[in-house]
């Protein structure tokens, strides 16, 4: 899922509407809610995973409803009256703590033991799935935030890619010299892509250890590190870096935006990779991506981690023993193999070993972009997505009240303070994500 993002597309599904997709038969019927999907990628979750799931024993049958934009709600109302799907598939780690504490899903410590997902699956994500010290939600991919860029346009215009935050500030007040938009950037589409721009800051400038610490309870969000960071980014919004549309265009449009070379950088996630074959050969560009540039203290490029959504399984479920069959076939090297070729930034499942896993038909930028991923994880270089690590309520408040900050409605000092404010709440509430040890 675009990072926690439920993608929105032009096809116009009905709620509710069941993939016509595998064939019913005597079986115990398997019931899994999806978010929106185009045709496109509707016959990739077919032929990825609910028919080879289907074809591969006799006695389940997996099926799927695409519930669009409002599943969340959807979801939510079915838990609360114990009607839902079997498989209860969220918008990230955030959503599963509340979710587990009003008892509406299931521990899933017996199906790790049984299953052996606790070898199979990088240990940081299980951790990540926990509540309360029980396994509640396995993740259905990891992703990272980094910068995309024309790489032809760079190599027209003798740009180098930026390696730190003064150089990405010399690069964009060239780009805004020649009329071309430095951020390729919309939210029109989805309004927490306001959160992506927040949580580079947070990890580049501020420091992934300093986020820690405020995740942590450690250190108040209205550190100086913290203020630094929404600063520079309200800065580069004043500036002009994210172009005069941002409030009207779609993630997509501003990505062939990029593409076009009407724009020339993309800070943004790695579920972007779905695009790169549908728009750049268009332009007949190439396209480029790095870590996003981190302050000259910090150094390497900080790689924040994210998980765009999770499986669970509901504590009212109907076939729990099929749901936990049916997941663990999406964690299977098959339907790893299958998803990344026909889906890719979207299905990047963690698993432990991929030794033995070939996806075919991928681009060369989107394999080595996995791989520096998952070295960054495996070495604990990473830093924190805020829509995976901060709990529901201030996470909320961050997506609107950055858009108050831009807007001049909101200082950046009140931001930080009401950000604070929320976060402490819902710590003192245990609604806070298992934060994964450094």
């Amino acid at each position: 899922m675009k990072r926690r993002v439920f993608l929105a597309t032009t096809a116009i599904l009905m709620a509710g509407a069941a993939l016509p997709f595998s064939t019913a038969r005597a079986a115990d019927t398997v019931t899994w809610w999806y978010e929106s999907a185009s045709p496109e990628q509707q016959r990739a979750v077919a032929n990825g995973i609910i028919n080879p799931f289907n074809e591969s024993q006799s006695d389940y049958d997996l099926t799927i409803d695409y519930r669009g934009s409002e599943l969340d709600k959807q979801m939510r109302v079915a838990l609360l009256s114990g009607s839902g799907p079997d498989i209860v598939y969220t918008a990230g780690p955030a959503y599963v703590a509340p979710m587990a504490a009003a008892g509406q899903l299931m521990p899933l410590d017996d199906y790790a033991v049984e299953y052996g997902w606790n070898e199979r699956i990088l240990p940081v994500f299980l951790e990540m799935g926990k509540y309360d010290g029980k396994l509640y939600a396995l993740p259905k991919t990891y992703e990272t935030l980094g910068l995309f860029f024309n790489k032809t346009l760079f190599e027209e215009h003798g740009w180098q890619v930026p390696t730190s935050i003064p150089e990405i500030e010399t690069v964009a007040d060239a780009m805004l010299e020649e009329n071309i938009v430095p951020f390729a950037s919309g939210n029109a589409n989805w309004r927490p892509a306001n959160e992506h721009y927040v949580s580079l800051v947070l990890n580049s400038i501020a420091g992934p250890e300093n986020v820690y610490k405020a995740l942590k309870g450690d250190l108040p969000w209205t550190a100086e590190p913290f203020v630094e960071a929404i600063t520079k980014l309200n800065e580069w919004w004043r500036k002009g870096y994210f172009g005069p549309n941002y409030f009207s265009l779609s993630d997509e449009q501003a990505f062939s935006q990029m593409a076009a070379g009407q724009a020339g950088m993309m800070p943004t996630g790695t579920w972007q990779f779905q695009r790169v074959s549908t728009y750049f050969p268009q332009y007949d560009a190439e396209p480029g991506f790095v870590g996003f540039p981190s302050a000259d203290n910090i150094g390497e490029p900080v790689f924040a981690l994210g998980v765009g959504s999770t499986f669970s399984i509901a504590a009212k479920a109907e076939n729990p023993e099929g749901a936990a069959a049916a997941i663990d076939y999406i964690f299977s090297d098959d339907a790893y193999a299958k998803m990344n070729e026909y889906w890719q930034g979207e299905w990047n499942t963690p698993i432990a070993d991929l030794s033995g896993v070939t996806v075919e038909n991928v681009p060369e930028l989107y394999s080595d972009t996995m791989k520096t991923l998952a070295d960054a994880v495996a070495h604990n270089q990473y830093g924190y997505t805020t829509w995976t690590f901060l709990p529901p309520a201030t996470d909320a408040f961050l997506v609107n009240g950055i858009e108050e900050v831009w807007l001049d409605r909101r200082t950046v000092d009140s931001f930080l303070e009401e950000l604070n404010k929320s976060f402490q709440s819902e710590l003192e509430q245990g609604k806070v994500p298992a934060i994964p040890a450094r």
